[in-house]
């Protein structure tokens, strides 16, 4: 009598080619107590050496060749951020590579709709696709798993987005200033921010408040001239603006540095994010972790993501003035927001963890 077939043995690791692997998030998809039975390959930087602004370069594992020429290195395949500037069709022909070399494709759904894209077609053409090529698929919110069912009839895992800042860092009190500072973060006026409608809203609302006042950040790449998101009018409006306002601060910097960061949200009372639209948020995260209070808009799931202060603002019905203002006034009268529990913190990012490496091993399951 033939011995019936024994199940592969299972391997004591599972390797992942996560794009990318050095974003915080993957960073802290790990177990934070040491080593885990996940390993994940290390970014490839392009032959070129061309970086984009902020650092970031174009996933050279998004490639077909790339998948063919390191067969064998990889048991799972994860998509989380870097395709907006791929071709469809090489996003299509590196899914083809995965499927020959039977590698199953993991894909995280961060971004229903692109922060950085103002028309929808080519965010949503390359969502399509890598849904529908997915093995299995990730977000945070149920809100947006919901609309991932309704739209293209898959469901997804719904697990929430790690700590942001180091383990390290994480439960140092708030510092204490004066007054009650509202923050506006313009960075490189991404395409889904309305900064200047939100801020003159908030200029004026704060203006008889005791105390308060209101700090706008630029990058100042904004008014080089060499810059990709060289935009000389409105930064002009906005000097304009804290030219007319006493109680208002245009501060104008390179990009901060993650400590240099950390320092600018945990010196703020409020932090209003300016987004026309979106799906979820890191910068959400971080003033969760630091006890910065959020100010949010309606679109996307910011209010299902972590707890926060909402207020109407969509690409459809525009700014509601009235409701900004009633956000940040609660969150006035809420008071300080306590930071995040370093041991809830690191217990949440521990399931994660095991979530992952639970699921890459279902979908490596013969």
């Amino acid at each position: 009598m033939t011995p019936p077939l024994s199940a592969p043995p299972r391997p004591t690791t599972i390797r992942v080619a996560s794009v990318p692997a050095g974003h915080v998030y993957v960073r802290h998809l790990a177990d934070p107590d040491g080593p885990d039975e996940v390993v994940r390959l290390a970014d490839v930087p392009p032959a070129d050496g061309g970086l984009v602004p902020g650092g970031w370069w174009p996933p050279a594992m998004l490639d077909p060749a790339w998948v063919a020429a390191n067969d064998g290195r990889f048991d799972v395949f994860h998509i989380h951020f870097g395709f907006d500037a791929i071709p469809l069709e090489r996003l299509a022909a590196t899914c083809d590579a995965l499927d020959a070399h039977g590698v199953p494709l993991v894909y995280t759904v961060h971004d229903l709709r692109n922060p950085h894209q103002r028309a929808r077609h080519d965010h949503e053409a390359r969502l399509g696709l890598l849904v529908g090529r997915a093995a299995r698929l990730i977000t945070l919110t149920p809100g947006a798993a919901e609309v991932l069912q309704a739209r293209y009839g898959r469901d997804a895992d719904v697990l929430p987005h790690p700590h942001v800042l180091p383990a390290e860092r994480l439960g140092a009190p708030h510092p204490a200033h004066d007054g009650f500072v509202v923050g506006v973060h313009a960075k490189s006026l991404r395409a889904n921010m309305d900064v200047l409608g939100v801020s003159r809203t908030l200029a004026v609302a704060l203006e008889g408040l005791a105390g308060a006042r209101l700090q706008i950040n630029l990058h100042d790449e904004v008014s080089d001239p060499a810059s990709w998101a060289h935009d000389p009018r409105t930064a002009a409006r906005l000097r304009a603006l804290a030219a007319r306002h006493a109680h208002v601060d245009l501060v104008e910097h390179p990009y901060f540095d993650d400590e240099a960061l950390w320092d600018y949200l945990g010196a703020l009372d409020v932090s209003v994010l300016p987004y026309r639209f979106g799906t979820h948020s890191g910068w959400l995260e971080a003033c969760h972790d630091l006890g910065t209070a959020v100010v949010a808009p309606s679109c996307g799931f910011y209010a299902q993501q972590r707890a926060c202060f909402a207020y109407r603002h969509d690409e459809d019905g525009g700014l509601d003035p009235a409701s900004l203002v009633q956000a940040v006034l609660a969150a006035r009268a809420a008071g300080p927001v306590a930071p995040a529990a370093p041991a809830v913190r690191l217990q949440e990012r521990r399931r994660l963890a095991a979530a992952h490496a639970a699921l890459y091993r279902e979908v490596l399951a013969p």
